[in-house]
């Protein structure tokens, strides 16, 4: 049996993407106030920020592997030496000027974007 709140909410449009927001703001928040209290007491070079920035490493490498070597969309029409050209000469310039993510990231999209613009894909 529903209340009479609940009969009102299942028909409108909009209640999924309310809860959708509320729950996104929740579990994303929760975690930066965690952040907020707990980051003055936690030592850059402790232990446990080492395991997290290790986590987090392991993670975006997972991501980028699985776009170069399993790509879906139009990535996926592009060839894999071009994919793995482009990741190298990122991870390169990102060594090599400095160690600034952004340049990295750029020269990397800017490589796969030509050449696949350059291969007519």
């Amino acid at each position: 049996m529903m209340l009479p709140f609940e009969a009102a909410v299942a028909d409108t449009w909009w209640w999924p993407y309310v809860m959708i927001l509320v729950a996104g703001w929740i579990a994303t928040d929760m975690w930066r106030w965690i952040g907020v209290l707990a980051g003055g007491r936690l030592r850059e070079d402790g232990e446990l920020l080492i395991w997290v920035r290790a986590v987090a490493t392991a993670l975006v490498a997972g991501v980028i592997s699985k776009l170069i070597l399993f790509p879906t969309g139009v990535i996926e029409a592009t060839p894999m030496w071009l994919r793995l050209l482009a990741a190298l000469a990122g991870f390169a310039a990102y060594l090599g000027l400095g160690r600034r993510v952004i340049v990295g990231v750029l020269v990397a999209e800017v490589l796969l974007i030509g050449g696949w613009l350059l291969l007519g894909l």
